[in-house]
C-alpha cells in the first residue's frame, strides 16, 4: 500500500488538462498501469478515517477493498498496485474527474447535483443532517439557533441544507464552516460555534471519539434522509457494473449485514467505542433493492 500526498490546489489547476486522459475506461487506465488509485477520509467515523499518521480503517475503506478485490479478478491482476489518497468534502468529486484518483467511497451523498459530474454505485448508507452541542449549550433543536452562530464542513450538502433552512425559517444564524469534519468538532469544542450541522452518523462518530463525548450530544429533527454511495466517474459502465456487482454480492450474502455490524454495533478503533447504531429500514430495504437512487 502507498499513501500519497496531494497539493490539491495544483491538482485541480491540472484538472482540465488531466481530463482528457482520464476519459472513462478505469478499468482500462488501471490495467494499462497495473495500479488503482482510491480515497479514503481522515476523520470521516465510523466510514473511513485514520488511526495514527497512514493507517485508513472505517466501514467503506472494507467496501473498497472488496471492490479492488474484484478489480484484480476482473483483470487477473493479483498483484495490481494499490495507492490510497486523502480526499477532502472540497477536493474529491474535481480530483475523481480528473483522474488523479479512480474511486471514491466514502460518507459522500449520492445526489442529483453531483450526479452532473460523477457517477454513483448502489447506495450503502441513509442519514439526515442533525446538530452536535454541547449538553450545556441549551440547544435542542434549529430555532435555539436564532442569531447564534452554527459550523458545517466546506463542500458538503450540509453546509447548503442548513444555509436554505436559516434562510426559509428567517434565523438569521451565522454559518462558519470547517475545513473538515475535525474543524468543525473543534468550533464547537472552542465555543467558536453553539453547533454542528453534519450527518447524525457522522456526529456520533465524531462525538464518541472526541476528547470528552460526555460533554456533548446530538440533537434537532433530522433534515432531509441522504443516501450515501461510493463514487466513481461518470460515461464507465463497465467499472459501475463492477462496483455495483460487488455491492450486490456483499448485500445479498450477508457479508455486508457482517461488515455493518462490525462498524456499527460493536467497539470500534481506537478508542473501542460502540455506536450501537442498528440498520435503518431503508438500508434494509435496499439490501434487496440494489437501489442507486440520488437525493433530491
Amino acid at each position: 500500500m502507498k499513501f500519497l500526498t496531494i497539493k490539491t490546489a495544483a491538482l485541480i489547476t491540472m484538472g482540465l488538462a488531466l481530463a482528457s486522459t482520464a476519459s472513462a475506461q478505469t478499468l482500462k487506465k488501471v490495467a494499462d498501469s497495473n495500479k488503482i488509485t482510491v480515497s479514503y477520509r481522515e476523520a470521516s467515523v465510523p466510514f473511513s478515517y485514520l488511526i495514527g499518521s497512514t493507517k485508513a480503517v472505517g466501514f467503506s475503506v472494507e467496501l473498497t477493498e472488496a471492490i479492488i478485490d474484484d478489480v484484480r479478478k476482473k483483470l487477473k491482476k493479483p498483484g495490481l498496485e494499490v495507492a490510497y489518497m486523502s480526499v477532502t468534502s472540497q477536493n474529491r468529486i474535481p480530483l475523481l474527474v480528473n483522474g488523479t484518483y479512480d474511486l471514491e467511497c466514502g460518507s459522500t451523498t449520492n445526489n442529483t447535483a453531483r450526479a452532473k459530474d460523477v457517477t454513483f454505485a448502489v447506495n450503502h448508507f441513509y442519514t439526515g443532517t442533525r446538530l452536535l452541542t454541547k449538553k450545556s449549550s441549551g440547544i435542542k433543536n434549529y430555532e435555539d439557533l436564532a442569531k447564534k452562530t452554527v459550523a458545517s464542513t466546506t463542500g458538503t450538502t450540509n453546509a447548503q441544507v442548513i444555509r436554505k433552512y436559516n434562510t426559509d425559517k428567517n434565523l438569521d444564524m451565522q454559518l462558519i464552516l470547517g475545513k473538515d469534519h475535525d474543524d468543525s468538532l473543534l468550533l464547537v469544542e472552542n465555543d467558536r460555534a453553539m453547533a454542528f450541522a453534519m450527518d447524525d452518523i457522522l456526529l456520533f462518530g465524531l462525538m464518541a471519539n472526541s476528547k470528552n463525548p460526555a460533554a456533548l450530544e446530538v440533537v434537532g429533527d433530522s433534515l432531509q434522509v441522504e443516501p450515501y454511495a461510493c463514487m466513481l466517474r461518470k460515461d464507465d459502465p463497465e467499472f459501475k457494473k463492477l462496483v455495483d456487482g460487488t455491492l450486490a454480492r456483499l448485500m445479498k450474502s450477508g457479508e455486508f449485514s457482517k461488515m455493518y455490524t462490525k462498524w456499527f454495533m460493536s467497539p470500534i478503533p481506537p478508542k473501542g467505542v460502540n455506536l450501537n447504531l442498528p440498520m435503518s429500514e431503508p438500508l434494509k430495504a435496499n439490501l434487496k433493492a440494489l437501489s442507486d437512487k440520488p437525493a433530491l
